[in-house]
């Protein structure tokens, strides 16, 4: 190890995990076929605007929350943020998400469908792992395989369902033939999905000596401690500027500022509204506010009573003051919603009305449902900032209708879990992804994580329909079709959309302030540099 043992006392052991709330799921590219782009030039990313000119060499230590002893590198089983960001730095994908959720490539150098939209040939570009060999199409076959073994958990699994790998074959060198099991217009976010990372074909192990195609190369793993890489200088996008990067573990918020703050660290992960507000304007430290990473809700479950009546649903709509909620349960660090998710990302439905708070009509609506007195239950859990918070103005917000809300405290180990089939109303998150996918993964009637319990017929043949459209100004007229009707009687009350907020050393240069949390230009260590 290249870090003495005081550094490790400084980062203590596993206490909060800091769990991804999203995993990419399967779609959302605007264009169906795709030649001759590069990931940076795709992205539109905003590092290094007034930043200065790259400067060479130096590492850069930053502080995440880990987990632990069983921490690993392997790409296909990460969890954690930590685990995301080691993998975006040792391997690559095909695809990875833009800004705005569409996908951009990365090793795919092209891609195309037939007429059917059931098959896609992609062409890779020349890239090479780390000892020197290329990038083949039966790396990424293996890859993909591997993710799909039915008998393993690794979490991009369900991602890769839409291809049927057993008939998807190589057709050259760095052309793939992916046969889909059923139309796919999205297929591009399929490939961009959280974890299906490329690994050289027959690897298995990758805690002792990883091999990945990323920007950096492997050095040293003490799991729950420290990872340290170097620059691979023969990366496809170009060397990092970086000389060395190290991820350190801290698992507490106040640990991860007190490290940057003494110098210890100069990118501290995941800060509390209440932190970045109090560094904002200091000087010694730069906040870095991420818009739009985090939906914020409330699940009413629209299979029992007194949700599945479509008048209760939109009386508590019109129920949250969204400012109100945002500026108490979020200290203020996020956007108002609309009662969408998705807010600034592809397909986003931004025509329609901004729905204000209507006690009357609230009144009204519950009047004509029977429901004057209502009393419900709301499901809550300290298992996400703000929780708690948003669960208590939302009781008072409801009780100025004479609605009485019953705040229940969970579980913060089972909460998730919990949630997906009991209880009536819950406090919902989530991170970034496609609007396919939280479609495709949340609201249909075969979805595995539905938590409204939204199941509707026409909905689905909407969404099938869209997955069988080539032209993409069609398809997002669709898209738009399905959002109208969440809009109006969905299950999802959007109250709001946090910031992710990181931490900088002032000597930090080229971070990224357009990329939600889980995106491309997130933790992108490579383009970063010190002044």
């Amino acid at each position: 190890m290249t870090e003495s043992a005081d550094r490790h006392d400084r980062f203590p052991g596993l206490r909060r995990r800091g769990f991804l709330a999203a995993a990419g799921g399967a779609a959302g590219f605007g264009a169906l076929a795709l030649a001759g782009c590069s990931g940076p030039e795709a992205t539109g990313s905003a590092a290094g605007k007034g930043d200065g000119t790259p400067r060479r060499g130096g590492r850069v230590r930053a502080a995440f929350a880990g987990g632990g002893a069983s921490e690993t590198l392997d790409p296909h089983l990460g969890n954690l943020f930590a685990d995301a960001a080691r993998s975006k730095a040792l391997f690559d994908k095909l695809a990875d998400y833009g800004a705005d959720l569409a996908a951009v490539p990365r090793l795919a150098e092209a891609w195309e469908p037939n007429a059917g939209l059931d098959r896609w040939n992609v062409t890779l570009r020349q890239a090479q792992f780390h000892d020197g060999k290329p990038v083949t199409a039966a790396d990424v076959l293996y890859s993909y395989r591997r993710i799909a073994d039915p008998d393993k958990a690794y979490r991009a699994r369900a991602s890769l369902e839409p291809i049927d790998l057993r008939a998807s074959r190589a057709t050259g060198e760095r052309t793939v033939e992916f046969v889909l099991k059923r139309p796919t217009a999205e297929f591009p976010n399929v490939m961009a999905a959280f974890g299906t990372y490329i690994v050289q074909d027959g690897a298995t192990g990758f805690d002792r000596a990883p091999i990945g195609s990323g920007p950096f190369q492997f050095v040293s793993f003490a799991p729950g401690r420290s990872t340290v890489l170097r620059r691979h200088d023969a990366h496809w996008d170009g060397a990092p500027h970086l000389d060395e990067l190290e991820f350190v573990v801290a698992n507490e918020e106040s640990a991860r500022i007190n490290a940057l703050l003494g110098g210890q660290v100069e990118y501290a992960h995941e800060l509390n509204p209440a932190t970045g507000r109090a560094h904002e304007k200091s000087g010694g430290i730069t906040i870095v506010r991420l818009r739009n990473s985090a939906m914020q809700a409330f699940a009413m479950k629209t299979d029992r009573p007194p949700f599945d009546d479509p008048r209760v649903r939109e009386a508590f709509f019109l129920l949250a003051d969204r400012e109100e909620l945002v500026k108490g349960a979020l200290s203020g660090a996020g956007e108002t919603g609309n009662d969408l998710f998705g807010k600034g990302y592809e397909y986003y439905a931004d025509e329609l009305p901004q729905r204000e708070q209507d006690i009357d009509r609230a009144r009204h609506l519950l009047r004509k449902a029977g429901a004057e007195k209502l009393r419900v239950t709301l499901d809550t859990s300290a298992v996400a900032a703000g929780f708690t918070e948003a669960a208590g103005i939302f009781r008072d917000q409801a009780a100025r209708a004479g609605v009485t809300v019953d705040v229940r405290m969970g579980s913060k180990d089972s909460y998730w879990k919990d949630i997906l089939d009991s209880g009536t109303l819950c406090c919902y998150r989530s991170g970034a992804m496609p609007i396919e996918s939280h479609i495709s993964q949340r609201l249909l009637t075969d979805s595995t994580t539905n938590a409204t319990k939204w199941q509707d017929k026409n909905f689905d043949a909407l969404y099938r329909q869209a997955q069988s459209t080539r032209d993409r100004t069609a398809r997002a007229a669709l898209y738009t079709r399905m959002q109208r009707r969440l809009h109006a009687e969905g299950g999802f009350l959007v109250w709001g959309f946090g910031d992710w907020i990181l931490g900088t050393a002032s000597s930090l240069r080229g971070v990224a302030r357009e990329a939600p949390a889980n995106t491309l230009d997130w933790a992108r260590f490579d383009k970063v540099w010190l002044a």
